[in-house]
């Protein structure tokens, strides 16, 4: 019998997936869940993008891309990045990837060595701590309170920064809090991480979902910079897998390289229909969706407050809320499951993005409609009742 790489023993486990089986269990058995857990849009891809695909396929554009993605695709990314988040980028620096995970994983597979040391934020998405072992590296969560956003700032890699550090890994907005990275913290800290020869990788996949002031990259304040983005949030477009990665010139023909071998190309079909998502039309139907998610957050927001789920950090980003729940519980393991099984109603507990919080915090997402947002916070008030 094959044994396992040493490696796997360090793999994270992801809380989110166990929850999503039980509720869609539950389902099975007749239940009504509302699922506030699993950060899929209820939105999907515009029939314009759809339409887009279909004439792909009919026109045989299935096979095989260059491993950095078709070239129309490319120079619409990054004209996306020059015209909505003030980053000029030559298309010669965009990879695309399958999803944004195919991009993170080309990133730590070209910059990380075994042993290499990398800083996260301890709240931040689980997953992220995986390919960071996959590479052989060492993820290092620093736990960050609400008074820093929940963010990594430059106070922190003065003092965590060690000689086997290699770089960070953070995203603003953030999952699982919403949070952003001010612009002067992000560049103290970006200054803190170049000056020890580290790298930045940058998760920008909710940029795009932002209810404040419009958001600028981070390539904006330094372009060596490793961006992560992908067509999953803000372009509904979760199963198609199709995402990029924005990488300083000498390093992407190694990242080419690496595309190649792991995974050849990003789904075909998917990347010529991706093109239509950038039309003005299409972007006029995004940019409604994206009110549609202020409106949800705007609504749930002062609702968990009232419920005594106090919230640390109002979330300018993304799609999810971060819940204080200590003055009903100090176990949100199991608090989530009571909520799922007596109230029907699906959130994440905090152990799923770190130690620091997990205990008395839960994510919840409204990535869901808002008569269903509104359904589930009456079950949630009969439940605290």
């Amino acid at each position: 019998m094959p044994r396992l790489a040493k490696r796997t023993e360090k793999v994270m486990p992801f809380y989110a997936v166990e929850l999503f089986k039980q509720a869609v269990a539950l389902n099975a058995q007749g239940r009504d869940i509302i699922s506030l857990g699993i950060g899929e849009p209820d939105f999907t891809a515009p029939p314009q993008v759809v339409e887009t695909l279909n004439r792909a396929a009919q026109a045989g554009l299935s096979g095989y891309t260059s491993p950095a993605g078709i070239a129309p695709l490319r120079d619409a990314i990054a004209h996306y990045y020059e015209q909505h988040f003030g980053a000029p980028v030559s298309p010669d620096r965009i990879i695309v990837t399958a999803g944004a995970s195919g991009a993170l994983l080309l990133a730590a597979m070209a910059l990380i060595n075994p042993g290499d040391e990398i800083l996260m934020p301890d709240p931040s998405y689980p997953a992220n701590q995986n390919f960071i072992i996959g590479a052989g590296g060492i993820p290092r969560l620093i736990p960050c309170s609400a008074e820093q956003r929940f963010q990594l700032d430059a106070a922190a890699i003065r003092e965590h920064w060690r000689p086997a550090t290699r770089g960070v890994l953070i995203a603003s907005p953030s999952n699982p809090t919403g949070t952003t990275i001010a612009r002067e913290d992000l560049k103290a800290l970006i200054a803190e991480v170049k000056q020890r020869d580290g790298f930045v990788i940058m998760d920008e996949i909710y940029l795009g979902l932002y209810y404040g002031d419009t958001p600028q990259s981070a390539l904006t304040l330094d372009d060596n910079v490793i961006i992560i983005n992908s067509f999953s949030k803000y372009f509904h477009m979760t199963g198609w897998r199709l995402g990029w990665l924005i990488a300083p010139p000498h390093i992407v023909p190694t990242i080419e390289k690496l595309a190649a071998s792991l995974a050849i190309c990003a789904p075909a079909l998917a990347q010529h229909a991706a093109i239509t998502c950038f039309e003005p039309e299409v972007m006029r139907i995004y940019e409604n969706r994206r009110l549609s998610f202020k409106q949800r957050r705007d609504y749930l927001l002062p609702e968990l407050e009232r419920l005594g789920l106090h919230v640390p950090v109002i979330p300018d980003g993304a799609f999810y809320i971060y819940a204080d729940i200590r003055q009903h519980s100090q176990d949100s393991d199991d608090f989530s499951h009571r909520l799922l099984h007596e109230a029907g109603v699906a959130a994440v507990p905090g152990r799923d993005f770190g130690p620091a919080h997990a205990a008395h915090s839960l994510r919840f997402s409204y990535a869901t409609g808002l008569d269903r947002l509104q359904e589930a916070v009456q079950r949630m008030e009969r439940f605290l009742a």
